[in-house]
């Protein structure tokens, strides 16, 4: 079963405010998907890439996202430990999740997969960060669920879209 273009929204939206003389703010974005039913066949995978473009200012920075993907099993409880990514350019990061991890008992589990990406303000480096989960038969590879954020209305879901000189948290 294919679902595409499933545009997610933000669920959660944090700032903290750094202390200190730098002025700086740390933000954090949380993306969730919705559940997702995994057989003991398979495996899920995120992927994730940042599609930001380089500025051609001279003193441009790198574009780079960083954060934490982490799985939550059926009963609420956090799979293992968040998974730490950085996607600079058009580098892909991906992390898998094997059915053996699930701790299901029977042949299927379900669990949520959600991705926290984190900038801090002043941004060093700029962040459009595209992400999809999938999960794929052991044996074939054949995709068996595909989810993915919509880059089709109107672009991807920035993971910061605050900056110097656009105010506001």
């Amino acid at each position: 079963m294919f679902i595409r273009n499933l545009l997610f929204t933000p669920v959660l939206a944090v700032c903290a405010f750094g202390q200190g003389s730098t002025g700086s703010a740390s933000f954090t974005r949380d993306f969730s998907f919705p559940p997702v039913g995994l057989a003991s066949s398979e495996t899920a995978q995120i992927n994730l890439v940042n599609i930001a473009t380089m500025s051609m200012n001279a003193n441009a920075v790198a574009p780079s996202c960083a954060g934490t993907i982490t799985f939550t099993g059926a009963g609420g409880t956090t799979i293992g430990s968040p998974v730490p990514f950085t996607t600079t350019g058009a580098q892909i990061s991906s992390t898998q999740l094997a059915f053996s991890k699930l701790g299901a008992t029977g042949n299927r589990g379900e669990f949520v997969a959600s991705i926290q990406a984190t900038t801090t303000i002043p941004a060093k480096a700029p962040c459009s960060l595209v992400f999809s989960l999938e999960t794929f038969d052991n044996t074939t590879g054949a995709t068996h669920v595909f989810l993915q954020n919509s880059v089709a209305s109107g672009g991807p879901i920035p993971v910061l879209a605050i900056g110097p000189g656009n105010g506001g948290h």
